[in-house]
């Protein structure tokens, strides 16, 4: 059996594992990356990418590549409502397209001050960007078509077996690959063979039910050509039913024909048995008109979960993604907490594999993403109870009195719910890694935690306030990649003691100026401290204690 020896071998090539191979593979980490599926994903999956993880994009240099992916830059981003899809129209919000947002970003202000706005793009959009650029790097090795069939941490460094899952050579050699790693990462989704291996039990809630999202659904990747000819209403990209028959949502996978449909299943029925007849006349159900449809895939999933794994890692090996927490995904929370996972503790690994920090500095990875999981996975529960436990009637669809009744209540319920759900710069901009040991703290209390509002607050532990600069850059454009000590405003103290004591500890920090006052003021501080993973370690007005104030953002002094 060959022995391979790489720095990281990660466990899945979904977007958490290949967001890793990129943060990795940018730094020069040697990287193996294994995934049971032959290639990137078929369905559609995740629908969409949030503000906060389009900037990670951003910083990593293909954003614009994803928002020129999923639909076409005109089409309507909208969330609406109805009874059907060629009933009543019961509440709608409307919202930028692709084209308008890359326009409307740079007015915006306040709760989305931002250097991207989301995008509603497929997870298999994404996906194939993110392989593409993973696989642009010398470091990483990205398989396809293998898995990882055993591994152990002797304390050192984690032996492993890899091999072939779809094509094994034959005489039974399945060229399987012994491999040598410092660090194991098991971002293989939630049904984890890392997990599993490790005995880490699930905490939080599952099993949860609900009318709609809540217990078994039923997922149609469809191709319907005739849709927008029947289709009686203004475009939008997400589409829900609420009727009494069959709830459903549907998302436009490219504005065009290809739709991600995916419906509430009644109790008695059992969708392990379903047909693609039955595809279609479920999906009929939520038109309320058959059409001609083309079913490209079908298959059924859970909603309920508010799971969170009781730890994040055991010695060498971690866990991330859905592996580590499984969400309901109403908000598209789930993908998007995931690529911040990879973001947080990509330059962590890197640190140790380089010897760098100390190793404790990997342990600060559980503690600043549980609760963040924790509080995600809240808010997931929070909107699907707000929709899925709302009543859908029969009155919705009778005529007269009673059905004007029903409609008009259920849209003042509908038209709120819609922006408690979407319209979340809160959820997006507002975790912190308040009570992390690397973060220098600050007295008094931060904003509060909401979901439909973010105050932007330089105070450490946050995402850094973000702005547009004189010359048309964002301010987080000018981010170095690593470290980062902003010396803002017209009279900037000196920051050689900074300067001196990174060279000591063999960080790569660089000084970046900005002589505007106006972003002295939005920072409340002439120096501010950004990791590597644009989280704010630190502000003050003076560069005294600087070697404290580093050793502490690195993990060597806790």
């Amino acid at each position: 059996m060959q022995e391979l020896e790489t720095d990281v071998l990660i466990a899945g090539g979904g977007p958490c594992g290949l967001m890793l191979a990129n943060e990795l593979g940018r730094r020069g980490i040697r990287t193996l990356l294994v995934d049971t599926k032959p290639g990137t994903a078929f369905n559609p999956q995740a629908n969409a990418t949030q503000a906060r993880t389009m900037e990670h994009f951003r910083r990593l240099g293909f954003a614009h590549e994803v928002r020129a992916q999923g639909l076409p830059a005109d089409h309507p981003t909208d969330i609406a409502y109805f009874t059907r899809y060629t009933g009543r129209e019961l509440a709608r919000l409307s919202l930028p397209t692709a084209g308008q947002a890359v326009r409307n970003v740079r007015g915006m202000g306040g709760s989305w001050s931002a250097a991207e706005l989301p995008h509603r793009v497929s997870q298999k959009f994404v996906e194939a960007i993110l392989r593409r650029h993973a696989q642009g790097h010398a470091s990483n090795d990205i398989r396809y078509g293998w898995r990882l069939e055993e591994f152990e941490d002797t304390g050192e460094e984690v032996r492993a077996v890899v091999c072939p899952h779809l094509n094994p050579l034959p005489d039974g050699q399945g060229g399987s690959q012994r491999v040598r790693a410092k660090y194991l990462v098991g971002a293989d989704g939630p049904r984890s063979f890392v997990r599993s291996t490790l005995g880490i039990a699930w905490g939080g809630g599952t099993g949860v039910r609900r009318d709609f999202m809540g217990g078994v659904m039923f997922a149609v990747y469809l191709r319907a050509p005739r849709f927008y000819a029947v289709f009686p209403h203004a475009q939008a990209w997400m589409y829900v039913t609420v009727n009494a028959q069959r709830r459903a949502f549907m998302a436009s996978v490219d504005g065009q024909s290809e739709f991600a449909f995916h419906a509430a299943v009644h109790e008695g029925e059992d969708p392990e048995r379903w047909t693609e007849g039955d595809a279609r006349r479920v999906f009929a159900q939520a038109l309320g008109r058959e059409i001609p449809i083309e079913v490209l895939s079908f298959g059924t999933w859970t909603a309920g979960h508010s799971l969170v794994a009781q730890t994040f890692h055991r010695g060498r090996v971690f866990i991330a993604g859905d592996a580590a927490h499984l969400f309901t995904p109403t908000g598209g929370l789930g993908y998007n907490t995931a690529v911040e996972d990879a973001v947080n503790l990509a330059w962590k690994l890197a640190s140790a594999v380089r010897g760098r920090n100390p190793p404790a500095l990997l342990d600060s990875y559980e503690i600043e993403r549980k609760p963040l999981a924790v509080r995600n996975t809240g808010y997931a529960r929070h909107f699907a109870d707000s929709v899925g436990l709302f009543p859908a009637r029969p009155d919705l669809e009778l005529e007269g009195p009673a059905g004007e009744a029903a409609r008009r209540e259920a849209s003042l319920h509908l038209n709120a719910h819609v922006r408690l759900e979407f319209n979340i710069p809160g959820v997006t901009f507002g975790g912190r890694y308040e009570r992390s040991p690397l973060i220098v703290a600050e007295a008094g209390l931060p904003p509060a935690d909401e979901a439909n509002q973010y105050v932007p607050t330089a105070r450490p532990g946050g995402r850094p306030p973000h702005a547009w600069l004189e010359d048309g850059r964002s301010l987080f454009d000018s981010f170095h990649p690593e470290w980062t000590l902003l010396a803002l405003g017209p009279q900037v103290p000196s920051t050689a003691a900074f300067e001196h004591a990174a060279q000591a500890l063999g960080m790569d920090l660089r000084v970046v100026r900005h002589p505007a006052p106006a972003l002295c003021e939005l920072y409340e501080a002439p120096l501010a401290l950004v990791r590597p993973d644009q989280i704010v370690a630190w502000r003050g007005s003076h560069a005294r204690g600087a070697e404290r104030i580093l050793r502490k953002s690195t993990g060597f002094s806790w």
